[in-house]
């Protein structure tokens, strides 16, 4: 079995190691560092962070002065908070001035599962999303999370950055490539695709060998940037397979389902079906949401049969 790291310990790390290799980053924090693990980054560099308290609007906002003065802020809190309480100022001086500011939306999905819906982040892709300007990374495991948090300081502009709570097993090898703007291919098959991001990759891959036992080849592609997403990609698998299922730890409105159906309706219209959330989750223990909810592997095989019966021409 593969060894889990949770995403938010790989974040802190590899905040920590970018930070001694690029003195402009900084860090800020809305008072729940022991959660984000921005901590790590604090430690290390106690004059480059700054917690501000629970003040979300005005982390934000400081992040824009930080840019301005060419440095490159990563500003840390849960993603349900970032993108609500903070949301003003990351669209109209963030992303309208297009600064250079890293948003690092912690505790996304269902992973801060005990808390419950009031800390339970299945809108935020939908948010910065639909805002002009702003990259969208959702990361799969530990791995992927370092990669994603330098590609990020080197890229030009606003970038969303959304990490898990959970320990997710670790799937890439430390050489994997990863760019910002293209998928990978994890798996090919000819019968249907699942596309998925963030840290329920691993429960694609579960869905994908149920199916392969039932005689059913399934590919599987992680498309860890939301925005903007890899156009080429999607159309080739569509071709290829004929059947899209998209998985995603967030609401069926405005993410990555709404993102490929985008896709698919404007160059090569094939059935498709969503995973995700059609409301507000309840507290309890992680993988039995999980479970409840849809994104077991077995639930997602039979999401794949469904859709391939459609491609059959069934109902």
């Amino acid at each position: 079995m593969a060894e889990k790291i949770a995403i938010r310990d790989a974040y802190g790390e590899a905040l920590k190691e970018l930070g001694t290799v690029n003195s402009k980053v900084v860090g800020l924090e809305a008072d729940v560092a022991s959660s984000t693990k921005s901590s790590i980054f604090g430690k290390a560099f106690p004059d480059r962070y700054f917690n501000v308290g629970i003040s979300e609007i005005n982390m934000v906002s400081m992040a824009a002065g930080f840019a301005r003065e060419g440095f490159i802020p990563f500003v840390n809190t849960f993603a349900v908070f970032m993108t609500t309480r903070g949301a003003d100022p990351i669209q109209s001086l963030i992303a309208y001035d297009k600064l250079n500011v890293k948003l690092a939306g912690t505790y996304c999905g269902l992973s801060d599962s005990y808390d419950g819906a009031s800390h339970q982040a299945i809108t935020d892709l939908a948010f910065v999303r639909s805002i002009p300007g702003v990259t969208v990374v959702t990361v799969a495991d530990a791995v992927e999370t370092k990669k994603a948090v330098f590609a990020a300081a080197e890229y030009e502009g606003p970038v969303y950055l959304r990490l898990s709570r959970a320990a997710a097993p670790v799937y890439y090898k430390e050489d994997m490539e990863f760019q910002i703007g293209k998928g990978i291919l994890v798996k090919e098959g000819s019968d249907v695709t699942i596309i998925t991001t963030g840290t329920v990759l691993h429960k694609a891959l579960e869905a994908a060998d149920i199916l392969d036992k039932e005689g059913i080849s399934a590919t599987v592609v992680d498309m860890h940037t939301i925005k903007p997403i890899d156009e080429e990609l999607i159309k080739d698998c569509a071709k290829k397979t004929g059947a899209i299922v998209t998985v995603e730890e967030h609401s069926v409105y405005g993410g990555l389902g709404s993102a490929v159906a985008e896709v698919l309706c404007q160059n090569c219209p094939v059935p498709m079906e969503q995973i995700g959330a059609t409301d507000f989750a309840e507290s309890g223990d992680y993988e039995q949401l999980l479970e409840k909810y849809g994104y077991s592997g077995s639930a997602i095989a039979e999401k794949c049969k469904k859709v391939i019966t459609r491609k059959n021409g069934g109902n």
